[in-house]
């Protein structure tokens, strides 16, 4: 399979996944339901995407992953013609959680074939160039639902979704030829999957990354509701370009390269990266509209850089097959994103917006703790 197919199927995969977040507002007025509950239709997907990977993991390590991707696609279409049409908000977060189940096949297929085709700094750069086409397809998908939205309708975002969906499922093709199973020894348990998790700096480091997605998910989920309350913009519009802070923090993040060489361990790294990423939370809580959007930008460059490390440092450290360990990290990823959709959004909506970051800031100072015992638990063997 091309890999500009597998990006781009990446691309609209996330385009599904995020759509609705820029659209809470209008929703929550449309179904007549508090800021909270909206966020759940977020919250709705990321469970079942926190949970179905550990299915997955053990099931792509006999079925190839391209013919599930292509099925998965296939099925995500058809949920967003569905979800367009669903007349009250139950059915809508019904429809959600099903999106929820199927986008981690996805996810999961596409993960899994990488590093099943690629190894060492090949394995590396593509899972980067994977990681930024998830970047792009967050970013796009906000900014376009917004547009469509405020230009068109919200609905016709995803009809275009899903048209492109299916385009690219049927340029899928799968080998002919049988497809050959993991040479790791495939587990036959629920037990025997979690086996490898012990490992002490890996479990480590899968929650680092759930403490990391929780922060951003969280932020990003009530954006829309911050923007409104604390700075007066209401306009779909405006709010959609606001989400330009995404696409400028990733790009400054592909000068992680560049600090590297500066900082070869990737604990220290990872350490220093998630200091900054609590730093920026803290300093979110300024009422000035300009210098939020400037610590906004480095808040999603320092997730960004933590994503990009992270990702193929878990499959050097993991002895597991590649899908179980890809798998892993997308239930820990999502877990934290299940979480931090809805939680802190019930802190704001009770406590209020202090309290709302000093809650992420907690949060993201226990990721700061987990990778930097990482770097105390052995220098020897942290270098990857």
């Amino acid at each position: 399979m091309p890999l500009m197919l597998l990006l781009s199927c990446s691309l609209f995969t996330f385009f599904v996944l995020y759509a609705p977040q820029p659209l809470l507002m209008v929703l929550a007025t449309q179904y007549n339901v508090s800021p909270a509950s909206s966020g759940s239709l977020m919250s709705a997907t990321m469970l079942p995407l926190a949970i179905a990977p550990i299915c997955y993991g053990i099931l792509f390590t006999r079925f190839n992953p391209l013919r599930i991707l292509k099925y998965a696609m296939f099925l995500l279409a058809i949920t967003c013609i569905i979800f367009v049409h669903m007349p009250n908000f139950e059915l809508l977060l019904a429809t959600r959680f099903i999106q929820g189940l199927i986008l981690p096949a996805a996810l999961t297929a596409m993960t899994t074939y990488i590093g099943q085709q690629y190894q060492s700094q090949t394995l590396h750069k593509n899972m980067t160039r994977y990681i930024a086409s998830s970047i792009m397809g967050g970013y796009l998908g906000r900014v376009l639902s917004a547009n469509f939205a405020a230009f068109f309708t919200w609905q016709s975002f995803y009809y275009f979704i899903a048209v492109m969906l299916v385009v690219l499922a049927l340029a899928i093709t799968t080998p002919s030829s049988k497809f050959s199973p993991s040479k790791h020894t495939v587990p036959s348990s629920p037990k025997d999957y979690l086996r490898p998790l012990k490992e002490t700096r890996l479990f480590r480091l899968y929650c680092a990354v759930f403490c990391m997605f929780f922060c951003f998910s969280g932020l990003l989920n009530y954006l829309p509701f911050i923007l409104q309350t604390r700075f007066h913009i209401i306009d779909n519009k405006m709010i959609g370009w606001v989400y330009t802070s995404y696409l400028v923090g990733a790009i400054l993040s592909l000068s992680t390269p560049t600090f590297r060489r500066y900082i070869t361990n990737n604990w220290i790294f990872l350490s220093a990266v998630f200091l900054t990423y609590s730093i920026s939370i803290a300093l979110l809580s300024v009422s000035n509209l300009n210098f939020f959007v400037v610590i906004f930008t480095l808040f999603c460059a320092c997730m960004f850089m933590i994503h990009s490390t992270a990702a193929p440092l878990v499959n050097q450290l993991s002895k597991a097959p590649t899908s179980i360990t890809n798998g892993a990290y997308v239930s820990f990823y999502y877990s934290g994103g299940a979480l931090g959709s809805y939680i802190p959004g019930l802190i704001m909506q009770h406590h209020g917006y202090t309290a709302f970051i000093i809650s992420l800031l907690l949060v993201s100072l226990v990721g700061l703790v987990l990778v930097a015992k990482n770097y105390k638990h052995g220098m020897s063997t942290m270098r990857g």
